[in-house]
């Protein structure tokens, strides 16, 4: 049974996974049997990350703004490395501001980021997915694209709109054995996190009172899930929102 949901074999790149949530699904990954690709904009951040993940873990550094190299990234990757059999869009910014405070260009930073840069690698490897017949890629949500929040319009927006776009790679996708699903974490433990509600005391009393279950989440119950949704074990599976937030999008 447990073969179903291993991952040897299969290659995975992970973007922003030198930290945080990508961090987890990277070490994830590599314990299901996976060889690992991470890619970032910090050098040191990434060759930090590889030793302590040790194993097969390759890295390219790479700012995902910079959307017209992309396919020759890919191109470069799966020439060094092998076809990839694994997407996995981690790589995000986050702005907490009131909307009335948020220039345009802000605004257009976030979705820059989050939105087009996503679908911009999305678009690349899953040309080759398709010629390969297939593939697996999976977006990162997050609670601010389930329900609303103050202060995150931009974030909360360029979330939101990973999910359209996610229904409409999964009309496109499925005949060709390409799966598309979107993970999202609730309240999870990470600098990203910390950082959000480390100056606000009221927000955070007021995530730990939303979350149904005891504590936050770890980067590892992302992982796992990522793990799931890349393996066999989810074959049929596509086109689906998996939170892993314990219980905050139903608990009231």
């Amino acid at each position: 049974m447990l073969t179903v949901f291993s991952l040897k074999g299969k290659t995975a790149l992970i973007t922003g996974g030198g930290t945080g949530i990508g961090f987890g699904i990277a070490k994830a990954m590599l314990e299901a049997g996976a060889r690992v690709i991470i890619i970032g904009r910090r050098e040191e951040t990434l060759q930090q990350a590889q030793q302590e993940l040790g194993g097969d873990v390759h890295y390219f550094v790479f700012d995902l703004a910079n959307t017209e190299s992309i396919p020759e990234l890919i191109d470069r990757i799966e020439s060094a490395v092998g076809p990839i059999d694994i997407l996995v869009n981690n790589a995000g910014v986050h702005l907490k501001k009131y909307a009335l405070d948020t220039s345009d260009a802000e605004f257009e930073k976030i979705i820059q980021t989050n939105v087009i840069s996503v679908f911009s690698l999305s678009r690349s490897c899953a040309a080759k997915m398709v010629e390969r017949k297939d593939g697996v890629i999976l977006f990162i949500g997050s609670m601010t694209g389930m329900f609303g929040m103050d202060r995150v319009s931009a974030y909360g927006t360029s979330k939101t709109a990973l999910t359209g776009l996610m229904q409409n790679l999964v009309t496109e996708f499925s005949k060709y054995n390409v799966r598309v699903n979107t993970l999202v974490p609730g309240w999870i433990e990470s600098p990203m996190f910390f950082k959000a509600i480390g100056d606000d005391p009221q927000r955070k009393e007021k995530i730990v009172n939303r979350i149904a279950m005891e504590g936050f989440g770890k980067p590892e119950d992302v992982g796992n899930a990522a793990v799931f949704l890349s393996s066999q074990a989810a074959r049929y599976i596509t086109g689906v929102l998996l939170p892993i937030d314990g219980g905050a999008t139903v608990n009231f």
